[in-house]
């Protein structure tokens, strides 16, 4: 005998939300699927569906995620799937929300740290979605600065850096003095060692690629980080600490990006750029919107690419440095070439050449942009004239970028000597080509980056037409074992 299917039990929560929202069940599809489009997804849901999901229905894959969101946006309270007596999707749409506060931003990039450090694995498979840069990027541009960013109502003692005092530290078990209490009062070493943490990751990122370190810096994030944002502290602290907290959440993006997790990359970076607006760093802002420009760039879309770098030009405003400046102009040129707009690419890299020819040693740059030089600029140009099949010029510039950059940045100087290698290519230098190809893939092949491996694999599918000439014959068999 067949057992029955179990009956499934009206969703008596939706309804009440339906009702209190004044929708109707078509009016709520119309909106899942409108809400669906602006993160790059086609959702087909009509009325039948909403009665689906009031009759016990769960909907599958994002759709509770988006439902919440309808939900939150009309009544104007943050709700959750399960609010709404759904099951928690898979966390696909979760982290590309631009926090209406600084509260709410902590909840939701600790969500994304916890998340991320555990055996979520599907979280590191969630799809890019361009859809997903447009709302974040306005709502930083828009937005209103954090009038008020600290927590606890007791001031400090001496200072908002001071510690606690002798006879509340005492109370603590002798075991658990190495550990942040919740609450624990936030001092400028705690932000110092934060700075440090992220210099040591960003140094070893840069010679090993993004995966030997990633996963190490998002549990510093979930077991130091989050406390501290939770923790006591006053303005002036408490800026500094989201300053310190935006920089770390970037890095975790970037070295997620290096390891082709991408849509996890873009909900660091939108993360990255709320936590910079409660900072009061616009300045930061636009650095975060420049990295996630790169990004654009190297998944192939390039409107969006020059769009978040126009928009970081705006936030930071005609005052910035000239380095700054520069770096601005270089990734919008980025974003040109691509694109394939001869005209449009040119012009940025004549301004960005301009910007840094301005820059005076004595010029107060922000500490993110002071790796921008002639070095990085000169890489900039090789990759937007590959990618404008300009060879000569690109070989040019490659290679004068390969001989003013430090070994210190290691993968950039990989990447670079591919760029070198396909403009040889282009040029018809196929021995040369082959050679510094080589080159470029005995050092991929010894860092933990996607993006080193899929640059060498770039270069190989240029190389398909001349498969059978004797220098990429003698490049196969070099490589055969890496």
């Amino acid at each position: 005998m067949t057992e029955r299917p179990p009956q499934r039990i009206p969703n008596r929560q939706l309804a009440a939300l339906i009702a209190e929202a004044g929708f109707s069940n078509a009016g709520l599809a119309r909106r899942v699927d409108q809400l669906g489009l602006e993160h790059g997804l086609d959702l087909r849901y009509d009325k039948t569906s909403v009665t689906r999901w009031l009759r016990g229905q769960q909907p599958r894959g994002t759709t509770p995620a988006l439902i919440a969101e309808v939900f939150t946006r009309r009544l104007g309270r943050r709700l959750s799937a399960q609010d709404l007596g759904l099951d928690a999707c898979a966390p696909v749409y979760a982290g590309l929300e631009f926090a209406a506060s600084p509260e709410e931003a902590i909840d939701i990039v600790s969500g994304l740290w916890r998340k991320d450090s555990g055996s979520h694995t599907e979280l590191r498979k969630i799809a890019f979605t361009p859809a997903g840069l447009v709302v974040p990027s306005r709502d930083w541009l828009i937005g209103r600065a954090d009038e008020r960013v600290a927590r606890g109502a007791a001031p400090a003692p001496s200072g908002e850096g001071a510690r606690l005092p002798l006879q509340a530290r005492g109370s603590a078990p002798r075991q658990r003095l190495a550990e942040r209490a919740p609450g624990s009062r936030v001092t400028m070493g705690d932000i110092a060692a934060l700075r440090s943490v992220g210099e040591l990751f960003r140094t070893i990122d840069h010679a090993y690629g993004g995966g030997h370190a990633r996963q190490a810096l998002v549990r510093y994030l979930e077991h130091e980080t989050e406390p501290m944002l939770r923790g006591t502290y006053g303005e002036t602290t408490g800026r500094r600490l989201f300053a310190a907290a935006a920089d770390l959440t970037r890095l975790a993006g970037w070295t997620s990006y290096d390891i082709a997790a991408h849509g996890l990359a873009q909900r660091y970076y939108v993360q990255a750029l709320r936590l910079a607006q409660a900072a009061g760093d616009r300045a930061y802002g636009s650095y975060v919107l420049v990295t996630m420009s790169r990004q654009a760039v190297y998944l192939g879309h390039g409107r969006e690419a020059v769009q978040l770098a126009r928009v970081a030009q705006q936030g930071a405003g005609s005052g910035a440095p000239p380095v700054v400046q520069s770096l601005l102009q270089a990734v919008e040129a980025r974003g040109h070439g691509v694109l394939g707009e001869v005209r449009a690419c040119s012009a940025s890299m004549a301004r960005a050449e301009r910007a840094l020819e301005t820059s005076r040693p004595g010029d107060d740059v922000p500490y993110w942009a002071r790796f921008f030089d002639e070095a990085h600029l000169a890489d900039e140009f090789a990759h937007c004239n590959r990618d404008l099949q300009q060879y000569r010029a690109a070989a040019q510039h490659a290679e004068r970028s390969l001989q003013l950059r430090s070994p210190a940045y290691a993968r950039s100087r990989l990447f670079c000597r591919v760029v070198l290698a396909s403009a040889r290519l282009g040029l018809g230098e196929l021995e040369q080509a082959c050679a510094l190809g080589v080159e470029a893939a005995q050092q991929a092949a010894e860092m933990r980056s996607v993006r080193a491996l899929e640059y060498v694999r770039d270069f190989e599918r240029r190389l398909e037409p001349y498969r059978d000439a004797a220098p990429v014959r003698s490049y196969r068999e070099k490589v055969a074992g890496l």
